[in-house]
């Protein structure tokens, strides 16, 4: 009897089922954070699909996204020249006109590129809006880059008011060494406003980050 009580104290004392059991419990609570932290990465994910899209397509070009450039950038102005052409829409929406002050330029690639839009709220009271933009063709969007650009971002007119919204930009000389870009003489920038948090625009935008 005292053999028989002896092994079983010695059994529930042992150093190495202990350090097991808690070996297991440290391993569960790790496995239970990591699945924790995929499941709050992956709803945040959902949250943030959208503005995480956008600023893909502005660094890489994609979809016909122009890329938005750094101030001062050097770049080598090449002897190739295109013509920009210059689009402008306004969604039924929003009571706005909006337009270039010039329809075309010829540029030299690695040439920097001032135009000014036009914008005026002709109705009688305040209105925002908000600008979508693309390029065409698309497979440029990754040499067109943007230094100053209004788009993406609200903007408000008091009623009657017109303001400049000027866009500077250029091609990036890396465009005339991509043999698919050889065909390419002529590239149009377009803009196309839309009334800030409106269906219309929900609409405009989930169908340009489907392209």
């Amino acid at each position: 009897m005292i053999s028989d009580y002896t092994l079983t104290m010695s059994d529930h004392h042992n150093p190495s089922s202990s350090s097991s059991s808690e070996a297991l419990r440290r391993r569960n609570r790790r496995t239970g954070l990591w699945v924790l932290g995929i499941v709050v990465a992956m709803v945040g994910l959902a949250f943030a699909s959208v503005p995480l899209y956008s600023l893909f397509c502005r660094v890489t070009g994609f979809a016909g996204t122009t890329r938005v450039a750094t101030a001062g950038a050097a770049h080598k102005i090449l002897d190739r020249q295109v013509t920009i052409k210059f689009n402008t829409d306004v969604n039924a929406a929003l009571p706005w006109q909006f337009a270039p002050e010039v329809r075309s330029m010829d540029l030299k690639v690695g040439q920097d590129g001032l135009v000014n839009f036009i914008a005026e709220n002709i109705s009688s009271t305040p209105a925002a809006g908000t600008a979508l933009y693309n390029v065409v063709p698309a497979k440029v969007g990754r040499y067109f880059n943007k230094i100053q650009c209004f788009c993406f971002s609200e903007q408000i007119l008091q009623p009657g008011e017109h303001v400049n919204m000027p866009v500077l930009f250029y091609v990036d000389p890396a465009f005339d060494q991509d043999p698919y870009m050889k065909d390419v003489n002529v590239i149009t920038l377009s803009y196309t406003f839309f009334r800030t948090e409106s269906p219309e625009l929900d609409r405009a935008m989930e169908t340009f980050y489907e392209q």
